[in-house]
């Protein structure tokens, strides 16, 4: 189960600070609570004010008022194991060590629980949270129940309204004999680094807990998510905080608090990540709908950014695009003549860049509409028009990448019937000379596709042998092949170290080469030339 996280509480050193308060009429109860049918956090119903001089910053009138709507979650789990058989069955020793539930092999039942945080964001019982918080915690479980906590200790049962796994989000529906206190999503936009924020919820199962840090970092990636672009906060990482909110000093929800980095006790070392607001409204609205949540898709599969290496290698600049190393060939991509090897810069004019990835922009653009892909292929600028599909789901995803494969294979040239791949000159005649690369490559004939185990459609050069000093030596291996040399298809030995060389000759440090290994997914390596 992921780790949660919450927002540590900061020192304030003495000074002209900035304290809460709540604007005069605004109406509450003695809890905190606004009248039934108005937000905690209504425009007006917070404002800033000075303190006397030297006094420490306060946010208890603010967590007064938004306390109310920030619930606790938990779930009952009935997890199913198989129990390995007992290997004294049938034997005079069958209950030497006692007898247990499944000793014969059979499933063995045991109970789970998870806990987490959430918020309550309309009147008529409407709880926002993380998927992962009510979603099964491991293999063969299943969730029997779900339990809202409010603040004044009232428990509901609650019922799932609907998920959606690659934002971990999740939509809970509970049902109150009267109003309840709601806060409202606001403009993560405009969320600045250094701004403070204020975190409510549920750490280690012990009840509502406020805590304050500062925004650290905005559009971060974790990389276990395609559309992750995370806020991220010098916030206490705890566990049971994930589906919290986390607040702007306006009482706003900016951020649910969704991941951490911690330390590998799983405590707290001042890295968190929240969903910013801008990325779970839209969705959270559509699971309120009941509709399903839809996403972009144009058939490509994407190698990154372009980091040093790679710009050194195309002549482009760093930092700016993505990298196409597959394409689907019934897609939209492909029918609107995306190829493998484009840098893709731009969709609908938004720059793809290390913050703001091709997928998150791509997923953005509703189904039947048409993007714009600002593309370079081979030095030169193009605009292509997709017309974006709907995402399939991840089992129809899963289904279009393999594994990967074996690298042992022959180098001696020859084919099934012992005659010769190459020129016909003996043993490993169609091997390239060591080049600047510091490899050698044979032609992809059928018998050496088989034996490395790629696609029979697969084109290219197979490297026979590397260079273990040099930088091909630590990126490349035995049995990989090469489709491409700086976007330049390769089929021979000869053109494979042609088009090597013409990046030498070019003044390019780096080659970028398009390598399949087995049957795993493309990918694009920059490699660097040898010196001399």
């Amino acid at each position: 189960m992921r780790y949660a996280f919450a927002i540590t509480s900061a020192l304030l050193l003495g000074g002209a600070t900035a304290t809460l308060a709540l604007q005069p009429g605004a109406a509450q109860n003695a809890l905190g609570q606004s009248a039934p049918g108005v937000a905690q956090n209504e425009p007006g119903a917070i404002q800033a004010t000075t303190p006397r001089p030297g006094a420490p910053m306060s946010f208890a009138d603010m967590v007064q008022r938004l306390q109310p709507a920030v619930v606790n979650i938990s779930t009952r789990q009935t997890i199913v194991r198989q129990q390995q058989a007992n290997p004294f069955q049938g034997t005079p020793f069958e209950g030497l060590f006692g007898q247990q539930q499944g000793g014969n092999g059979g499933p063995q039942r045991q109970e789970g629980q998870s806990l987490g945080s959430g918020f309550i964001i309309s009147a008529d019982g409407y709880v926002v949270t993380n998927n992962h918080v009510v979603a099964p915690g491991a293999r063969g479980a299943t969730v029997d129940s779900i339990t809202v906590i409010l603040p004044d200790r009232h428990e509901y049962t609650a019922r799932l309204v609907g998920r959606d796994a690659d934002s971990d989000l999740a939509l809970l529906k509970i049902d109150a004999p009267a109003p309840l206190p709601f806060v409202r999503f606001g403009d993560s936009t405009r969320a600045r680094v250094g701004d403070w924020v204020v975190a409510i919820g549920n750490p280690f199962g012990l009840g509502g807990t406020v805590t304050a840090g500062i925004v650290s970092a905005l559009h971060r990636s974790t990389g276990l998510g395609a559309y992750d672009q995370f806020i991220q906060t010098d916030a206490a990482i705890n566990q049971g905080n994930s589906g919290g909110p986390m607040f702007n000093l306006n009482g706003d929800v900016i951020g649910i608090n969704s991941q951490i980095l911690g330390s590998q006790a799983g405590g707290n070392i001042g890295i968190g990540f929240a969903i910013p607001a801008e990325q779970a409204k839209p969705i959270i609205d559509q699971l309120m709908r009941g509709q399903r949540v839809m996403r972009g898709y144009i058939g490509v599969t994407l190698n990154g950014t372009i980091d040093d290496e790679r710009a050194d290698a195309l002549g482009i600049p760093k930092n700016r695009g993505e990298l196409v190393s597959h394409v689907e060939p019934t897609g939209p991509a492909a029918r609107a003549g995306v190829r493998v090897g484009d840098v893709v810069t731009a969709v609908n004019g938004q720059e793809v860049n290390p913050d703001t990835s091709l997928s998150r922009l791509v997923a953005a653009v509703p189904p039947g509409q048409t993007a714009r892909l600002d593309v370079v292929r081979g030095g030169r600028t193009q605009t292509l028009s997709v017309t974006v599909a709907a995402r399939p789901s991840a089992e129809q995803l899963a289904a279009l990448t393999g594994q990967g494969g074996d690298d042992d294979f022959s180098t001696d040239g020859s084919d099934d019937n012992g005659g010769s791949a190459g020129a016909g000159k003996g043993p490993g005649a169609a091997a390239a000379p060591a080049n600047a690369l510091g490899v050698n490559v044979l032609p992809l004939t059928p018998t050496i596709a088989r034996q490395v185990n790629v696609d029979s459609t697969v084109q290219g050069v197979v490297i026979a042998s590397v260079d273990q000093a040099s930088d091909a030596g630590q990126k490349l291996r035995r049995g990989d092949v090469v489709q491409q040399v700086n976007g330049s298809p390769v089929r021979t030995a000869a053109e494979f170290t042609s088009a090597v060389n013409a990046a030498k000759t070019a003044g390019r440090p780096s080659v970028l080469l398009l390598v399949t290994r087995g049957r795993a997914q493309n990918v694009f390596v920059a490699v660097r030339l040898a010196r001399g």
